[in-house]
């Protein structure tokens, strides 16, 4: 018999993380067997999970704003900083919006001498770290953007490959709060063996940093990576127009059951607001988005936005089923042609339920208590998320009318 410590290190809360192995060899030269291997790794894994929960992120989805869907490459600090106020003066930031995120094109194409990673002078003159200051000093917090390839996705800019505790330790001393992981100038190796080592190296940066996997779902995320990061992306990247927002959310659903807190599915970010889709579609964008405990990432110009966008963003009501503490995601419970039943149980036994119209005419949708997992003869008061009423003592069904690509959301609470 010999005792075995590997795998030992010191990650993020001063956490020391060690496994010891005993094992009962008459050879103690000969290796690990394949199982006391794959038992290392699980063991791991799960340290690993238990260390990105301790930090206490992610507990619901991150809510917030990201450059990328109205912006891409032309952002500066004035625009970040405008964001700012203007997520706290519209009343976001008091709906739960927090993260204020930079995605690509923020840092000079070369790293410096030492090899780090440097903002770009033109349009980042203040650097990172007051940047990160102003946006503390309203409550609010700052993500930013790399990549685990040579190069991020726009070629303007270094990836973090090779350089992950470089990388974490410089984000961590900027003050930054979140980082997205894109996938683009890899070197061919799996992403599976490229996020871990980021994850580690943010574990043991010093600083509590969301980490949110880009790798566009290529590899079932949802599979392996809660023991990684918060949040990974199950799809490509999304589009301002209809085919985009059901197509995503019809490839994200299928992972619905990988989804807890600490850990989320996620189908892109918001297009709310960016002007491709008509109020209906953009506040059915909104309901499946929220159901299904997507990141509440919003992708327009929030210094700009207009009346309705605002309402929709700000709707209480839907965010409370997107935040639920129960961080059970809702999925498509039925199907008939082009309209759908979607929905999910939340907290204190109540039910969310999304009737959804995905035909091109006028139609009525309908979700008998079969199709959501409550008894035939349950009375339910019907909470109207959209128009803020409530339809009180209903049993068997409830039903409505919905023009072309519009949908109801509902609470249901159990009588």
């Amino acid at each position: 018999m010999k005792l075995v410590m590997m795998g030992c290190s010191s990650w993020g809360l001063a956490v020391v993380v060690c496994f010891m192995v005993m094992i009962v060899n008459p050879n103690p030269s000969s290796a690990f067997t394949s199982r006391q291997v794959k038992m290392i790794k699980e063991e791991e894994e799960e340290m690993i999970r238990r260390n990105l929960l301790s930090n206490g992120l992610g507990l619901t989805p991150p809510m917030g704003w990201n450059s990328w869907n109205h912006f891409h490459c032309d952002i500066e600090e004035k625009l970040i900083r405008e964001t700012a106020d203007a997520m706290v003066s519209s009343g976001l930031a008091a709906v739960g919006y927090k993260y204020i995120n930079l995605d690509d094109c923020w840092a000079e194409l070369n790293r410096d001498s030492k090899g780090n990673i440097v903002p770009k002078a033109s349009t980042f003159p203040s650097g990172i770290n007051a940047l990160a200051d102003y946006v503390h000093s309203k409550g609010l917090k700052l993500g930013i953007y790399s990549d685990a390839g040579r190069q991020t996705c726009s070629k303007t800019m270094p990836g973090s490959l090779g350089h992950e505790e470089q990388d974490a330790k410089t984000f961590a001393s900027w003050g930054i709060d979140y980082l997205k992981y894109d996938n683009c100038e890899s070197d061919g190796t799996s992403p599976k063996q490229r996020y871990p080592i980021m994850s580690k190296a943010l574990l043991n940066s010093g600083r509590p940093i969301f980490f949110s996997l880009c790798e566009w779902g290529q590899e079932d995320p949802a599979t392996w990576a809660s023991s990684v990061g918060n949040s990974w992306r199950t799809t490509g990247d999304i589009e301002d127009n209809w085919n985009s927002i059901t197509s995503r959310a019809d490839q994200n659903d299928q992972w619905a059951s990988y989804a807890a807190p600490g850990g989320w599915n996620d189908p892109d970010m918001l297009e709310v607001g960016n002007g491709g889709m008509t109020t209906d579609e953009y506040r059915s964008h909104f309901s499946i988005w929220a159901l299904a405990k997507a990141p509440l990432l919003i992708g327009c110009d929030l210094r700009s936005m207009d009346n309705q966008t605002h309402e929709i963003l700000t709707n209480k009501e839907v965010i409370a089923v997107n935040q639920d503490k129960h961080g059970v995601q809702g999925k498509k419970l039925k199907k008939d042609g082009d309209l759908e039943v979607w929905g999910g149980p939340l907290s204190s036994g109540r039910v969310a339920v999304v009737l959804w119209n995905r035909s091109s005419s006028k139609a009525r949708v309908t979700a008998n208590w079969g199709d959501i997992g409550l008894n035939s003869s349950t009375l339910v008061n019907a909470r109207d998320l959209w128009a803020h009423s409530t339809k009180s003592s209903i049993k068997g069904h409830i039903s409505a009318d919905l023009e072309s690509h519009a949908c109801k959301m509902y609470v249901l609470i159990p009588q």
